[in-house]
């Protein structure tokens, strides 16, 4: 049902101009790349907070917010170098079990990172218990160890 779909954006001209250049696909990548760690980065920090692990004083919200604007830009250039690499080759994305598992990934991730990570990790210190900043730390870096072993495998497959 989707396959048409993938293979339309594969025809699209920037999907063959980006597939036809020599150096533009992995120019696009490292962007995608350098991006993504930003995004790991900023997540991991927050996330050892949570957990307690790193950053024990300063409140879990100070941290949060200093990282905010390197996960929401970070995020940006992801998504956007993304769709480029994706609609230069999606009919091998189509195909591609490694992909599927990045995107369901991507999408539970970018959820849990914006909904219930940010509810926890911008409240009162000591509103919400420790076992579950905790809980919410380990969520969070599973879900986007998840999106980066995706991604990885996706050049293996």
């Amino acid at each position: 049902m989707l396959l048409p779909l993938f293979e339309w954006f594969e025809l699209t001209t920037v999907g063959e101009i980006i597939r036809t250049s020599t150096w533009l696909f992995p120019f696009i990548e490292a962007f995608h790349l350098v991006a993504f760690g930003v995004v790991g980065g900023a997540v991991l920090l927050v996330d050892l907070r949570l957990i307690g692990l790193a950053f024990r004083s300063q409140p879990v919200a100070q941290v949060a917010q200093e990282m905010k604007p390197w996960l929401q830009r970070g995020v940006a250039v992801a998504v956007v170098s993304g769709s480029l690499l994706f609609v230069s080759e999606s009919v091998k994305c189509y195909y591609s079990e490694a992909f599927w598992i990045k995107i369901t990934g991507l999408f539970f991730a970018l959820i849990f990172t914006f909904t219930i990570r940010r509810k926890v990790s911008m409240a009162e210190a000591g509103s919400i218990g420790p076992v579950w900043g905790r809980v919410v730390g380990v969520v969070s870096i599973g879900l986007w160890a998840t999106v980066a072993w995706g991604g990885r495998w996706i050049g293996f497959s």
